[in-house]
């Protein structure tokens, strides 16, 4: 089954106008739409790394409460965040997967990794 929505837990995370924090998000497989129509936009024309935030305000559905995410959501994000979330859209858009299968060279189990959150291991380990 094709994996369309992965979660994430930003390094920083956003702060909203109460002041509430928002780490955790959904981000959503992009279409060709979602790369190309921003391209249009007058503000890409204007500053083409512009095209990041009109991206990502498109593939990223929830951040906390936040939901869904609009451009000025993006816009606030300190650049750890920014960077972060431009980092897991290539890994989930080009590579196509965050869950990796390897085994140990020990003992030769066979588990899946989940790249999604920091490249820690899934702490539920099962035999392939």
């Amino acid at each position: 089954m094709l994996q369309t929505e992965f979660p994430f837990t930003l390094p920083c995370g956003y702060v909203d106008a109460r002041g509430n924090l928002h780490r955790q998000g959904i981000m959503r497989l992009a279409t060709a739409l979602d790369e190309i129509e921003p391209l249009q936009d007058a503000r890409v024309r204007a500053n083409e790394a512009y095209l990041t935030i009109l991206v990502l305000s498109r593939v990223v559905t929830r951040l906390g409460d936040l939901h869904p995410v609009d451009v000025s959501v993006i816009e606030g994000l300190f650049s750890a965040d920014l960077a972060y979330l431009q980092r897991l859209y290539v890994q989930v858009n080009e590579v196509g997967t965050t869950l990796f299968e390897t085994q140990c060279p020990r003992c030769g189990l066979r588990f899946s990794l989940d790249l999604t959150e920091g490249g820690e291991a899934d702490d539920k380990a099962v035999s392939l």
